[in-house]
């Protein structure tokens, strides 16, 4: 009897705990989504008030401060054209913010991943420091990806740092190639945070493909992208691109 108590016990806190982590995923979900939207909606306000809200949030762990330098990472994307100081201060505060987590967990290859996208914009965006920056986006990405070669997340931001470093462009198709089929696989599975970058994935495959001259490729990529995220600003534009000839 004492047995099969331990044991109900025992399930009892499993599903407990099973509980506990379902709400929290959920959680992180809601507020990754309120980043991607704005971010793809391109709400400067919304993406502030997400990451304003994360400053003071007291939740423990690496998801907070990951997602607070996806959050700033996004603005300064967002704002690096015309407003290059905000974009600077933004992309400062990503880089501070995953510190943190890249130190605790060795095996944080999103993280890192995440770091190198910030600290190659910020070498865009501070030219003084650019040599510096470089190499530590580089180091940072090479252990994302040898931690963790079939991330999409560290496939995608591989990608863009290829891309923004102005590799062969067919080089960088094919990186994007292997982040799509590597979300596609991801999304067949259980939904767990950290879970974005599919629709930036296919924009950005558009976008490649569409440099390289290959519209129809470009268009089905888009149109995947369209079709995961409907008020993707980017894909329009590149749409429209095809469509105006």
């Amino acid at each position: 009897m004492r047995g099969l108590l331990r044991v109900l016990a025992l399930l009892y806190i499993a599903a407990s705990g099973a509980r506990a982590e379902d709400a929290s995923d959920t959680r992180w979900l809601d507020i990754e989504g309120r980043i991607q939207y704005g971010y793809y909606t391109e709400d400067v306000r919304a993406l502030e008030q997400v990451a304003d809200s994360l400053e003071t949030d007291s939740a423990s762990g690496m998801l907070r401060p990951y997602y607070l330098a996806l959050a700033r990472y996004r603005l300064a994307l967002l704002e690096s054209t015309h407003h290059p100081e905000r974009a600077r201060a933004d992309v400062d505060h990503c880089v501070t913010s995953l510190e943190e987590p890249t130190k605790a967990d060795a095996g944080a290859s999103e993280a890192l991943a995440l770091q190198a996208a910030c600290d190659r914009l910020l070498a865009k965006l501070k030219p003084v420091g650019s040599p510096y920056l470089s190499l530590k986006s580089g180091s940072a990405l090479h252990r994302a990806v040898a931690l963790a070669p079939q991330n999409p997340r560290v496939l995608l931001l591989n990608a863009v740092i290829e891309y923004d470093l102005h590799r062969e462009r067919s080089a960088v198709t094919a990186e994007l190639k292997k982040a799509v089929a590597s979300f596609e696989r991801e999304r067949a599975g259980v939904e767990r945070p950290p879970s974005w970058g599919a629709a930036d994935a296919y924009a950005l495959l558009g976008r490649s493909l569409l440099e390289q001259g290959d519209a129809i490729g470009a268009r089905g990529a888009l149109e995947h992208a369209l079709l995961l995220v409907p008020d993707f600003a980017l894909a329009h534009r590149l749409m429209a691109r095809i469509t105006a000839g």
